[in-house]
């Protein structure tokens, strides 16, 4: 039981709690605990929309995190799309989706499918009220963060286990 509960601290970034709980349960964490801290300054940055920050960070952690996951690199661009269509700046928005997305697009049908669907955000005045409203909604930010740091533990050799 200490495990598990040594465990979603470390997944979730309670640094204090998880030093504390092994001061007083013996329960060793799985990775180190000063590593938490870079992790969750990665997920607070993709949850502010900062993605740009966010990959750098994470390249800054380990580099082979975005190179090894496509998905995951997908994402966060996808992520960065989404956060220039919230700020109005379309024309960027067409650009960065042409030159970074698209080819990602060619080679990947699933991202393709996803790339189409983040684009048509563009297509409405009123992104608020549009069926695809839900990319533009806090639950996307955080949905990708929790990728992202599924993804920093995984590289840290520390499974998310049953934390969900």
């Amino acid at each position: 039981m200490n495990k598990l509960v040594m465990n979603f601290l470390v997944t979730e970034g309670y640094v204090e709690a998880a030093e504390k709980f092994r001061m007083e349960s013996g329960t060793k964490p799985d990775i180190d605990l000063a590593t938490i801290s870079d992790r969750m300054a990665v997920k607070k940055a993709v949850q502010c929309g900062n993605v740009e920050d966010a990959i750098e960070k994470v390249n800054d952690l380990n580099p082979e995190i975005l190179d090894t996951n496509p998905q995951l690199f997908f994402h966060l661009q996808q992520q960065r799309l989404i956060e220039l269509i919230r700020n109005g700046k379309i024309e960027e928005a067409l650009e960065f989706a042409q030159e970074e997305l698209a080819p990602r697009g060619e080679e990947n049908q699933t991202f393709l499918e996803e790339l189409e669907r983040t684009v048509s955000l563009l297509a409405f005045e009123d992104v608020s009220n549009c069926p695809l409203g839900e990319l533009l909604d806090i639950s996307q930010r955080l949905k990708t963060a929790s990728e992202v740091n599924a993804a920093i533990l995984t590289s840290q050799s520390h499974e998310k286990g049953l934390c969900v």
